[in-house]
């Protein structure tokens, strides 16, 4: 049991990423207790009980830190094709803007090089840094918060499903909610060109609370939000369906359980990512609007105007800019997440070994 597929989407960028992480752990664990030891029964994989929880936890943070430097560069990369203000299959419009067109990942990367440099490649990533630790804190304790009330206060128990879906939606909320400045700073330092906007994580603050105020942390929050619900609730849904139709399989990877939970995870993203695409569109408005890497980013007034005017701007498949990008990187992630993960918490056990039988 190398893995489980908690770890494996707890090492993503987005919030709609890390919404499943405790929730799947949750499932697999047995009722009303811890993860218990390695087990295939009935097509489940359970949790692996290794290590004391500051540990665990520690380990889980190292992994998650160097895994979202590692993939920094696929996050800009995504950024700045959620971006585009216009149809990469229209030459007409393509023609008629100076920015730079994108067209694809291995291009977006190129330009980047080309005329912004290697460093490029990671704009952003230290707002990023820290959203991930603190959303992993916020997300972990509000999940196990939520979900002994509802074990505890409510007469019956309620299907395990049913607990995850609140638990996850409500902690993945609150979660969002306080980490969200974290995120819009991640998105306009992406969003940078050759010509700086801020140059400093606390010039941008400064900058962005006298020119904006407090409001200005948390523009695009309304569609950030908005993607929580119902990817909770496609995810558990399908999720459900899938684990009980892949039931039995065994793979390399894991059980039927991973791969449902993957498979779950894909199409509930691919279906909320048009919220996602409007948030980072979103969160670019305000009086910088128009130094940013595209300079031409419409002004968008509200969430469902942002669809319509994409809609009709850029045709239905501007909505999914970047998503390949963003469904790509969960491998890569996930492989070094995993692999960080293990090393970590062997160096910290064995050190723990050490230090016992210096004591004895």
């Amino acid at each position: 049991n190398r893995t489980t597929l908690s770890r494996y989407l707890s090492s993503q960028a987005d919030p709609t990423d890390t919404l499943a992480d405790l929730a799947l752990a949750s499932a697999a664990a047995p009722r009303g207790g811890r993860p218990s030891t390695s087990s295939h029964a009935g097509g489940t994989c359970r949790l692996k009980d290794e290590g004391s929880r500051l540990q665990v936890v520690s380990a889980g943070a190292i992994a998650g830190l160097v895994s979202r430097f590692i993939i920094a560069p696929l996050d800009v990369v995504k950024i700045r094709l959620q971006l585009q203000p216009y149809s990469l299959y229209d030459p007409l419009t393509r023609s008629s803007h100076s920015a730079p067109a994108y067209l694809g990942t291995a291009a977006t990367v190129r330009h980047i090089l080309k005329h912004e440099g290697l460093t490029a490649l990671w704009k952003g990533n230290v707002p990023a840094e820290l959203m991930y630790v603190c959303y992993a804190a916020l997300q972990f304790s509000t999940y196990r918060t939520t979900t002994m009330l509802l074990q505890t206060t409510l007469p019956t128990r309620l299907p395990d499903a049913a607990e995850s879906f609140i638990a996850g939606a409500s902690s993945g909320a609150l979660a969002t909610a306080i980490t969200y400045p974290l995120d819009l700073l991640r998105t306009r330092f992406a969003a940078q060109g050759r010509t700086r906007i801020y140059n400093s994580l606390r010039g941008a603050i400064g900058d962005i609370w006298r020119d904006e105020g407090g409001r200005g942390f948390f523009r695009g929050i309304g569609p950030g939000l908005a993607q929580i619900v119902p990817y909770m609730g496609l995810f558990f849904v399908s999720y459900e369906g899938l684990r009980v139709r892949l039931a039995g399989l065994n793979m390399p990877w894991g059980s039927g359980d991973a791969t449902a939970g993957v498979m779950a995870s894909v199409l509930a993203k691919t279906v909320v990512f048009p919220l996602d695409l409007v948030r980072k569109r979103i969160q670019v408005q305000g009086p910088t609007r128009g130094k940013y890497v595209y300079g031409d980013i419409p002004e968008y007034s509200s969430t469902l105007r942002a669809l319509a005017s994409i809609v009709r701007g850029e045709g239905f498949r501007g909505l999914y800019k970047g998503l390949p990008i963003s469904l790509v990187k969960s491998a890569p992630a996930g492989a070094v997440t995993v692999w960080t993960y293990e090393q970590s918490l062997k160096v910290m056990m064995g050190l723990e070994a050490r230090a016992g039988e210096v004591n004895l």
